[in-house]
């Protein structure tokens, strides 16, 4: 049960027509900042299954998404992956509402990430402003990313 969350997460990332997120075509969901690589992937809290959000005590809701952070470090041809950090976000709507995300840290054996929920309207056009300061580092790595959020029926 202990990687059955990093596994469906990265299932839902692979699929983002079912997880209800209008997205282009060819998505970017990683950002690469020298030797470390944010990865990051939004998807509907309905994706998860009962049983796994028990497990984690993961609220699931039509009009909820999770935001999944996690941070990769590649050096002498060896990633090191899901490594600890300091995760912030920001999410703004078109008419310049904005609130800050609070996230949580996830610690699996092999690995660390983040998840944060955020409660949205039906067709709302969310940016995602992150800041990601990996443990030992003095400079955050920050991106920007955009998302049409749908209510899952």
């Amino acid at each position: 049960m202990k990687y059955l969350m990093l596994t469906i997460l990265l299932l839902v990332a692979a699929c983002p027509a079912i997880a209800q997120i209008d997205q282009p075509k060819e998505v970017k969901t990683w950002q690469q900042f020298g030797s470390y690589t944010v990865h990051y992937t939004v998807f509907n809290s309905k994706q998860i299954p009962p049983q796994v959000a028990d497990v984690y005590k993961i609220t699931r809701s039509k009009d909820i998404i999770y935001i999944n952070i996690s941070l990769t470090k590649t050096e002498n041809g060896a990633t090191s992956l899901g490594l600890p950090a300091e995760v912030k976000a920001k999410a703004t709507n078109l008419m310049q509402q904005s609130k800050n995300i609070q996230f949580r840290e996830i610690k699996e054996p092999e690995a660390t990430y983040y998840l944060a929920s955020f409660r949205h309207t039906n067709e709302e056009d969310i940016r995602f402003d992150v800041s990601v300061l990996p443990n030992g580092e003095s400079k955050p790595l920050t991106l920007s990313f955009s998302r049409r959020l749908y209510i899952e029926e």
